[in-house]
């Protein structure tokens, strides 16, 4: 089968998703109100809440979702075989992600900004409140130390991309300052700011930064963790027009560009090279490696990322709905967001089911299952790129290595400011009152704590990881219940949140409990994962039960801020 023709196959349901799904759950699900006053202006503080321009916060919501994990899950993923990979990207984007994170934005909007944990206490209960902290604290913290880690690989493995990585920092603040303080027009920044971070990608493929063995008394992925670690903290600290929303912003349209490099190389190549980019994978692998798991339930929390998300949820509700300007941006905002992030895997999977020139070749990288990876994406990206527009392989690399590392850097220090926030919840909580500073130390120590817990090259960082994909579709389940509860609050159907709610959940609880027996195995036990995965289904066992009562409960209360009511029906802007 063609790339292109699954590209385009891939590109019309997202088209379908964004023109036709969405208006349909903003008009007749979340029906939203132009008129209504957002966080971001009824609570504007200048550095959490503050009315952001749609595309700009856009740029921010979707890089902070759009880490190394969308890449890694369907690189990984096609071992299976790319047809379940490409419907569970494509359909899940459609019907799942994008109502899952444009629902939690819409319901932070609509509740002062409040985290999704803050809000489980208000829609499902105080007693399951505390548990669903536990979870999201513990995801967060897996989010914080693994990207640390995939982040401080690619700059070992890949040098190029270190002066593109930081540099893009600088020119961020500079977007920033030209933005919010000078006031300059937004597209001629946006112009000039690309133009430089592609600069630097071109400088730091001329000119790669490799760091001797012993650097200020350290080694390598030891100073890079730290240096991650204080940008980290740091960017988590600042107001966020500052730093946060132009980086996010940059590296938005960033992406965007390197995503049309790698389509526009499947197009070029297959209407006007000789080297057509032919699928090799296979549509369903039958000869998988000797220890791969079955395929279900794995698929659907392998990729996670790219299809749905908790992870997303808490965005949603922990920055984003902050910086909202009007509720009507939240359909571009949220779903697009989304959409964008299906479109990042989607092309990682042409990457890497179609950037190999044999099935030999691709069968040498997927020799084992959890082979593929970032790794395989710059591979077979790079080669795609080569063949199809004649990018050099060695910037093809660093352009997509670049893209891997912005993106999950600025996953890492957007999940540092929700971790922070956690952190000052479960202290509201105690009755404890816990500043920023503080929370904000709390949360270095304690990932730096998990990432350095196995030696200093940060093998620490993904101690815990395997236990990412269950808890992550764990908290897209519970995300969903709180959504599915105010809608039934609302006298609204519920079931664009149901369906997808009841999904999720199945499976993730399938696969937590097949995680649960092999952290069990006689041969190599792990005794840490085991309880922590039982801490996981126990909370998220009490948070569902929870939330069905909350349901039953919500269907015989007096319906909540009907439609009649003359302030929503007041203005109502078409989407």
């Amino acid at each position: 089968m063609s790339s292109l023709l699954l590209m385009l196959i891939g590109l019309a349901l997202f088209a379908f998703g964004y023109f036709v799904y969405s208006k349909y759950l903003a008009k007749r699900v979340y029906k939203l109100d132009a008129s209504f006053k957002t966080p971001a202006h009824e609570l504007n503080d200048g550095v959490d809440y503050v009315p952001t321009n749609k595309f700009i916060l856009w740029g921010h919501h979707f890089t902070s979702v759009a880490g190394a994990a969308p890449i890694v899950g369907p690189a990984i993923a096609v071992i299976w075989g790319w047809l379940p990979a490409f419907l569970w990207v494509t359909l899940g984007t459609v019907f799942f992600a994008g109502m899952h994170d444009f629902g939690a934005l819409w319901a932070s909007t609509r509740n002062k900004g409040r985290s999704i944990g803050a809000l489980s206490a208000r829609y499902i209960g105080k007693r399951g409140a505390n548990l669903f902290l536990v979870v999201i604290f513990l995801l967060l913290l897996m989010v914080i130390a693994a990207f640390a880690v995939v982040i401080k690989n690619l700059l070992i493995s890949t040098p190029s991309a270190v002066i593109p990585t930081w540099g893009a920092i600088v020119v961020a603040l500079l977007v920033g300052v030209a933005v919010y303080r000078l006031r300059w027009p937004l597209i001629p920044v946006t112009v000039v700011g690309i133009v430089a971070l592609y600069a630097l990608i071109v400088l730091g493929d001329q000119v790669p930064v490799v760091l001797p063995e012993n650097f200020l008394g350290m080694g390598p992925a030891t100073f890079w963790i730290l240096a991650l670690f204080i940008y980290g903290a740091i960017a988590s600290l600042l107001p966020v027009w500052v730093l946060l929303q132009p980086r996010d912003y940059i590296n938005g349209v960033q992406l965007f560009i390197g995503l049309a490099l790698l389509y526009g190389a499947v197009l070029i190549g297959a209407l006007f090279t000789a080297t057509k980019p032919e699928i090799v994978a296979p549509m369903f692998n039958t000869a998988l490696p000797e220890g791969t798991p079955s395929m279900i339930p794995l698929l659907f929390v392998t990729i996670a990322c790219g299809a749905i998300s908790g992870f997303h949820g808490m965005v949603s509700s922990g920055t984003s709905s902050k910086q909202l300007d009007k509720e009507t941006d939240s359909r571009f905002v949220g779903y697009f967001g989304a959409v964008g992030e299906g479109l990042l895997s989607l092309g990682t999977i042409l990457a890497v089911i179609g950037g190999f020139r044999t099935v030999t070749e691709w069968e040498e990288v997927y020799s084992a299952f959890g082979a593929g990876g970032v790794a395989a994406f710059v591979e077979g990206g790079g080669m795609l790129m080569q063949n199809g527009i004649g990018l050099p392989a060695s910037l093809s690399a660093t352009v997509l290595a670049t893209m891997a590392v912005l993106f999950a850097a600025t996953t890492m220090d957007t999940g540092m400011r929700l971790l922070r926030f956690v952190v000052q919840e479960i202290g509201d909580s105690m009755r404890i009152r816990i500043t920023k500073v503080p929370a904000t130390l709390i949360v270095v120590v304690v990932g730096l704590g998990l990432t350095f817990s196995q030696g200093l090259g940060g093998e620490g960082g993904l101690r815990i990881w395997p236990l990412f994909g269950t808890t992550n579709q764990l908290m897209a389940s519970l995300t969903l219940s709180i959504i599915a509860v105010m809608l039934i609050r609302k006298r609204r159907n519920p079931l664009p949140a149901l369906l997808p709610l009841i999904f999720v959940f199945v499976l993730s609880f399938w696969a937590a409990i097949e995680q649960l027996v092999s952290f069990t195995d006689p041969s190599q036990p792990d005794w840490l994962l085991f309880a922590l995965d039982v801490i996981i289904i126990v909370a998220s066992v009490w948070v569902a039960i929870e939330a069905i009562i909350a349901m039953r409960k919500a269907a015989k209360d007096p319906p909540e801020d009907e439609d009649e009511d003359a302030n929503v029906q007041a203005v109502r802007e078409e989407v």
